[in-house]
């Protein structure tokens, strides 16, 4: 599947770098970068929503105290 973007000027240059004294692609490093950066993407914007639903109070909330004592760690 093709995807197209647009990078800023400084970017692409940084980009073009990268390129010519490595020999490897454009191509090749757009898709590394996506590849390891999406994992941070995904755990920041799910973590966002989350807080938004506990800062709305739609999210349960437990205490470490409850957590412990839950899970026996007091004993």
């Amino acid at each position: 599947m093709a995807t197209s973007i647009r990078l800023a000027p400084e970017t692409e240059q940084r980009l073009n770098f990268l390129v010519s004294h490595t020999g490897r692609t454009k191509a090749y490093y757009l898709r590394e970068i996506i590849e390891h950066g999406i994992e941070d993407a995904e755990d920041y914007y799910l973590a966002s929503e989350v807080l938004e639903r506990v800062r709305k109070g739609q999210e349960k909330m437990h205490s470490a105290a409850q957590v412990r004592a839950d899970l026996g760690l007091d004993d």
